[in-house]
């Protein structure tokens, strides 16, 4: 001990200034680097997979030309570290973008009795002009009682309520309803959900109530019909369609077995038919789990040029869009282009009483089937209706489907069905910032509190620094002994 004293005392304390110089200078870069890195707000590197910790690219889309001041006011966040750097990551993305941190409430009687709030209570307000809208802590998560897990929704709130400010007249979104097979408020839950979040108004429209299709109607949905349309519901709808009205059909009218003439019309005005029966595939790489009523195709339109990746579609029972021929369309003034079609070797069922999962004699020939379709009809010069439809229904609907004998997915959740759909929507509605890949923030999210957060930076900081300690104390034993 005495001689390890010694060489601490003659050879470290003297000879070791340099490098204790060096050890302080690192440690001031150290410091220095985590300030000016706080100070310039510089976006985290995200390695994960889905950037689970990062603005995805849906978000960047939608706010990189906003041009107006928006303030992210976080009141009681403090203890949420999570919630406040994620909510920064908007600065860095457009400097129009500014966050309020509100740590003391017990000091701010305006706010207190403006939101109802309790010195404790947590919220956030997101303010563009006179216009704000708040976001309760509850609204940052929900829960998927399928998978048991937590749903992380931060991101989803926050470029949401940032969306919904920026927009001054909200698109009109109706969908018919009275005469469905599905009760859509409940079949298109999700779908309704999603395009409310992303600012759009959504009401259900029952035209013998009406008289009319609302004039401020951006895009009319009609989905599967248990009975035929009559005949003012008709005419509205063709006079609609005859005004450059927008329509997205998602329908599986192909499993009704009923002549509709005054639907049928609605279909001819576009120069289309749907056939009696279900699309089964037979290859296998075609379709979800060896189920060849689900079959799985990709899905491109022009409108979804700007997405960077291929799009699949899970079609559940869908039906045969068949087109009249080149003369008959130019006639009707109708231009289309395929979404999606079925694999080469699927085939037509008829007979919903047959078990088997192969092709037999009842079944029609085998082809290729066109399941979606955007359709392009010319009224004149200056006037067009579009109409974008796929021939399943239950591809955009919250019908369970199981995946395992624990788990089930939603049809809606399938492949990228959401996405295609809502971006087809978006097209209609003239929302082109809305196109695009919503990012799945199904996520686990780890964090700490204050206390937790200066140990964990104590440690970080603490361990390099003894081990370079350790190691020139070692260096120095190992030279003395030679």
């Amino acid at each position: 001990m005495k001689k390890f004293l010694e060489i601490i005392k003659n050879k470290w304390l003297i000879k070791g200034t340099s490098t204790l110089l060096l050890v302080l200078i690192i440690i001031a870069l150290y410091v220095g680097i985590n300030i000016l890195a706080n100070e310039i707000n510089i976006e985290d590197l995200d390695f994960t997979e889905k950037k689970l910790y990062s603005l995805s690219d849906e978000t960047k889309t939608k706010i990189k030309d906003l041009n107006e001041d928006v303030t992210i006011q976080l009141i009681n966040a403090s203890d949420y570290v999570y919630l406040t750097d994620y909510a920064k990551k908007y600065e860095a993305i457009n400097d129009k973008i500014k966050v309020e941190e509100i740590t003391d409430l017990s000091s701010r009687v305006d706010l207190k009795t403006k939101y109802d709030l309790e010195d404790t209570d947590m919220l956030i307000v997101v303010k563009k002009g006179d216009k704000e809208k708040t976001i309760q802590e509850y609204d940052l998560y929900t829960y998927d009682y399928s998978t048991g897990k937590q749903i992380d929704l931060t991101e989803e709130a926050i470029t949401n309520a940032i969306v919904e400010l920026s927009i001054e007249d909200k698109p009109k979104i109706y969908i018919f309803s009275g005469k469905t097979l599905y009760n859509p408020e409940q079949s298109l839950y999700s779908v309704v959900e999603e395009l409310t979040n992303e600012a759009n108004e959504v009401e259900y429209l029952d035209i013998l109530t009406t008289g009319s299709v609302p004039e401020d109607c951006d895009c009319l949905i009609l989905t599967t019909l248990e009975q035929d349309l009559n005949e003012l519901e008709r005419d509205k709808i063709l006079e609609y369609i005859r005004n450059g009205g927008k329509l997205m059909m998602l329908t599986s009218q192909n499993i009704i077995d009923t002549e509709m003439p005054n639907l049928e019309q609605i279909y001819a005005e576009y120069g289309f038919t749907i056939d009696y029966g279900v699309i089964f595939e037979q290859d296998t790489s075609k379709m979800l789990q060896n189920a060849p009523e689900f079959a799985v195709t990709d899905a491109y339109a022009s409108y979804m040029n700007d997405i960077k990746m291929s799009l699949k579609m899970c079609y559940v029972d869908a039906g045969k869009i068949q087109f009249e021929d080149e003369d008959k369309l130019e006639e009707l003034g109708v231009t289309y282009e395929t979404i999606s079609k079925t694999g080469e070797t699927s085939f037509i069922r008829t007979n919903f009483e047959s078990q088997s999962y192969t092709k037999t004699d009842e079944d029609g020939e085998e082809g290729e089937f066109i399941v979606g379709a955007y359709i392009t009809k010319k009224i004149s010069d200056d006037v067009s209706s579009q109409l974008i439809i796929f021939s399943s229904e239950v591809s955009a609907s919250n019908l369970q489907i199981p995946i395992s004998s624990e788990y089930y997915l939603y049809a809606i959740d399938l492949h990228n069905n959401k996405d295609v759909i809502l971006n087809s929507i978006s097209h209609l509605t003239e929302r082109t910032d809305t196109i695009t890949i919503r990012k799945d923030d199904e996520s686990e999210i780890y964090t700490v509190s204050e206390q937790e957060d200066r140990v964990i930076r104590a440690i970080i900081f603490a361990v390099p620094v003894a081990i370079i300690v350790v190691g020139i104390i070692v260096a120095i034993i190992r030279k003395r002994r030679k």
